[in-house]
């Protein structure tokens, strides 16, 4: 059995079975689903993804996503949950659901992706806290299965090593995979042998980093590790992601390379908006949003579209707010927008003109958008 259902997008939700459920922590747990065999091709995915899960909380339906821990070959649905109250969603999915229930999945989406190359001699930055580890650990996972000419490094935050989840699975696969991974953990609320360690993963700390733990690189005397970074991955909160993606930004690590997943809603820019824009006023907005269509207008142009609809209370779908999560893509049917930063769509996305209402700035005194993206 199969259902649609509509969360800002219509997406296919399938039954599958739980057939592992372990607590991490005190405040964290794992699941795990199979997937049936008429189900493979659906649940195809690629590192770094997500799924939505639809299960019943205080007897209202509820829809969270969660990353998957697992990697693509391992052929299996693993997620890694938090429980942020006690009260709260997650609280529930961990109490009343066990080993043989069955829960609606979403088919995997997300795009917290990296382009697979096999053949390549890469470096690879992983900086996450806490839940954060999720997607980062099926990346990781997957490049060590595939890619045999990459090297990792990961940077690991936690309050304190109670908080820390799916260190044995890290040192595991740091034993297996030898000088190809190296792992560093650090504590911002508990005490280190070694003061490096103390602390969180921000701006000052990544300096540090660059300059004693990733300086000297065996492969290439004339250059450091630093030097050698093709891609960075951050997941964290949005505070943490901002400042670190800012201080790979300013150490030479190009935007394209820099990637990060969201796990909150955040309202804040996660690089500055460096460009001007002439002022324009009174600008009329028509959307169509859940099948209505809406009508507004703008003051002017000084603040980005959502963030202007959402205050005079419009239907528009959204979660971070920063252009990481996609939730408010639309397409511009009508008028002109300059989109401030992207790191959801793709080129060929933005030629079909489509955009973020979230980091989209109006340029003209009339924009139509198509929420339902058909």
């Amino acid at each position: 059995m199969e259902q649609q259902i509509y969360k800002g997008k219509l997406t296919q939700f399938h039954w599958l079975k739980i057939t592992k459920k372990e607590e991490l922590t005190k405040n964290t747990f794992s699941l795990e689903f199979e997937i049936p065999e008429n189900l493979h091709e659906n649940f195809k995915f690629e590192a770094g993804q997500f799924v939505s899960v639809k299960f019943q909380s205080h007897n209202e339906d509820v829809i969270n996503d969660y990353s998957m821990t697992s990697a693509p070959y391992e052929k299996k649905i693993a997620l890694g949950i938090k429980i942020n109250s006690a009260d709260g969603a997650a609280s529930q999915l961990f109490k009343n659901y066990n080993v043989g229930d069955e829960l609606l999945i979403s088919e995997p989406s997300g795009r917290f992706t990296l382009i697979s190359k096999p053949s390549e001699f890469r470096t690879i930055v992983g900086f996450a806290a806490g839940i954060g580890i999720t997607p980062i650990l099926s990346h990781f996972k997957n490049i060590l299965h595939n890619e045999p000419r990459t090297r990792l490094f990961l940077f690991f935050g936690n309050k304190s090593s109670e908080d820390l989840i799916y260190k044995e699975t890290l040192d595991n696969l740091a034993k297996t995979y030898g000088e190809r991974l190296q792992i560093f953990y650090f504590f911002s609320q508990e005490k280190t042998t070694n003061n490096f360690f103390h602390g969180r993963l921000d701006a000052k700390k990544l300096n540090l980093i660059i300059n004693q733990i990733l300086h000297l690189d065996d492969t290439d005397e004339e250059s450091t590790i630093w030097d050698a970074v093709d891609d960075v991955l951050i997941c964290g909160k949005g505070e943490m992601i901002k400042t670190l993606a800012n201080a790979c930004y300013d150490h030479g690590i190009p935007k394209k390379n820099i990637h990060f997943e969201l796990f909150e809603e955040f309202n804040d820019d996660i690089y500055p908006i460096e460009k001007e824009f002439p002022l324009v006023k009174n600008i009329a907005v028509e959307l169509r949003v859940f099948g209505k269509e809406y009508f507004a207008e703008l003051p002017t142009n000084e603040e980005k579209i959502l963030q202007q609809l959402l205050i005079q209370k419009l239907p528009v779908p959204y979660s971070c707010k920063s252009g990481i999560c996609g939730s408010c893509e639309c397409i511009l049917e009508e008028g002109e927008v300059e989109l401030l930063e992207n790191e959801y769509l793709t080129e060929k996305e933005e030629e079909k003109g489509h955009i973020l209402a979230c980091m989209s700035i109006a340029k003209s005194k009339k924009i139509k958008l198509n929420f339902d993206l058909s």
